[in-house]
């Protein structure tokens, strides 16, 4: 429900071949604060980009953008679900002198703040009222994500060798806690700044047509700030090894024969299979459901910040789920929470449909927005419920031999199934949805899509919505879930999840000794 944010909501997280790091020394892990804050700054900036994009869409819709392009256009989260076609030349092309994580850290940020100042030259023409450039927009924000997917790979690996053995377990955090608020600056901030309704009520005396800052100011403004930083990194931190992880240098031949060996796995193919298919259930309440609230009358300045309340029962709910997935049968708990999910869906669609009902008259009521704020805490269980459990199987069946690359892959794939069935429910709004159109000399024609719609209106007539794409939608991804997980699903995830640990293993045992 609600926008889609890449985040790490699905992305992976790192194992290491130890069981277990040393205990975390007070006095170690002040001596390592520097760069305890230095792996904080360049999350936040890697979520900066990202939420950015999240923002693009509602822009879009407001823009008289069509679901197919908005399908379109969610082409662009699809880099850090691909980020282990490329993360081998990352690893293993470096320029040594210049440091191995710096070699790609420093030019990809300054490529991000070159592409940030660009668009913020042209981001005005591309999202031309009424006629955006979908697809040139696409391809902007494509390369941006794919940007701030190189730089992650490149501070992943950083964050293991920049702090002390004892500390390494401080990098997970400035992940998910950096990532987070620069996601926040970047989507919420930006929707509450961009809003002449949000700046006029809380932030101005005298009231003005438009918001603090526009789309093109914002980008400039933290194009600005990623030079400036990746500056001070490029010249003031040196890289170089400390007390963390030791860094195996692989080729890349090497690399990419090692995926291979993993994909070619009977389990892993099984795996594979079960995570391509698993989210069709949820697709159209994943990628539509938010998009429609703003086309039903929320302002989408609002339903960002509706996501701040959450912002805690988010950080909350993996500590409290990993009490249950912690043992030795985690997909349990994965197998439980799917048919909730299901049930969201439809009760989310339902939300969309009274939606009108609340807003017609002027701003909706406050019990209405904590219902929404209710609807999407109980989704986000849900969700946390799957990420939990799915991510303490990967764990668990990784090869330690190879962990990382293990891990890699298994996310990427995870969040792979996450994106398709997402762009295919955003292209199928369109082609499921009736509109006729009424009164004028163009009256009882379809007026379906962006051009037939101009066309009744410019005729006098008004495009009336017949039967609305997103509510079959939403009931054929359910079933098509309910069918999944009855039919194929819970049995083949009992049957992997039941496998021993040499189904999982890509190195024999006597080699990864050696």
């Amino acid at each position: 429900m609600g926008t889609r944010r890449r985040g790490k909501w699905d992305d992976e997280r790192h194992v290491s071949s130890e069981p277990l790091l040393p205990p975390s020394d007070p006095e170690e892990a002040q001596s390592d604060a520097g760069n305890i804050a230095l792996l904080f700054l360049l999350y936040l900036l890697q979520g900066i980009p990202l939420g950015l994009t999240a923002a693009v869409p509602m822009i879009l819709l407001n823009r008289g953008a069509s679901y197919k392009q908005q399908a379109e256009f969610s082409f662009v989260y699809w880099p850090f679900s691909l980020k282990l076609l490329w993360a081998p030349i990352v690893d293993s092309r470096f320029v040594a002198r210049f440091g191995r994580r710096k070699s790609w850290l420093i030019p990809t940020q300054y490529l991000l703040a070159l592409f940030m100042l660009f668009l913020s030259t042209c981001v005005d023409s591309l999202l031309g009222e009424g006629s955006p450039n979908v697809p040139l927009i696409t391809a902007v924000f494509f390369c941006l994500n794919f940007l701030a997917a190189t730089q992650d790979i490149a501070v992943d690996g950083w964050a293991l060798t920049m702090l002390k053995r004892s500390n390494v377990g401080h990098a997970s955090t400035c992940n998910s806690v950096g990532q987070t608020a620069g996601y926040l600056l970047g989507y919420v901030l930006f929707m509450a700044l961009e809003s002449a309704e949000f700046c006029n009520s809380y932030l101005r005396s005298q009231p003005e047509p438009h918001g603090i800052i526009t789309l093109a100011g914002f980008l400039y403004n933290w194009g600005i700030v990623f030079l400036v930083t990746t500056t001070i990194v490029a010249i003031f931190k040196t890289e170089k090894k400390g007390d963390g992880e030791v860094e195996h240098d692989m080729g890349l031949v090497e690399s990419y024969k090692l995926l291979w060996s993993i994909i070619k796995l009977p389990s892993i193919r099984t795996t594979i299979c079960i995570l391509l298919t698993c989210r069709i259930g949820f697709a159209a309440n994943d990628a539509v459901t938010g998009l429609k609230l703003v086309e039903r009358g929320v302002p989408k300045e609002t339903l960002a910040l509706i996501a701040i309340p959450l912002v805690p029962l988010q950080m909350i709910l993996p500590l409290l789920v990993s009490k249950y997935t912690a043992g030795p049968r985690p997909m349990d708990v994965y197998l439980k929470a799917i048919p909730y999910r299901l049930i969201m869906g439809l009760v989310t669609a339902f939300m969309v449909w009274i939606t009108p009902f609340f807003t017609k008259d002027g701003p909706a009521p406050f019990y209405y927005y904590a219902g929404v704020v209710l609807v999407y805490a109980l989704h986000q269980v849900t969700v946390y419920s799957m990420f939990v459990a799915v991510m303490a199987f990967f764990a668990q069946v990784s090869d330690p031999a190879v962990g990382g690359t293990y891990m890699t892959l298994l996310n990427t794939l995870s969040n792979l199934g996450s994106n398709w069935p997402s762009t295919v429910a955003l292209w199928g709004v369109d082609s499921l949805t009736w509109r006729t159109c009424q009164n004028g000399t163009f009256a009882g024609e379809s007026c379906v899509g962006n051009e037939l719609k101009k066309q009744c209106e410019d005729r006098g007539g008004m495009c009336k919505t017949e039967i609305d794409g997103y509510y079959i939608e939403s009931f054929v991804c359910v079933v098509i879930g309910v069918l999944w997980l009855s039919l194929w699903g819970k049995r083949t995830i009992k049957k992997i999840q039941g496998l021993g640990k040499t189904a999982w293993q890509v190195v024999p045992k006597k080699a990864a000794k050696s």
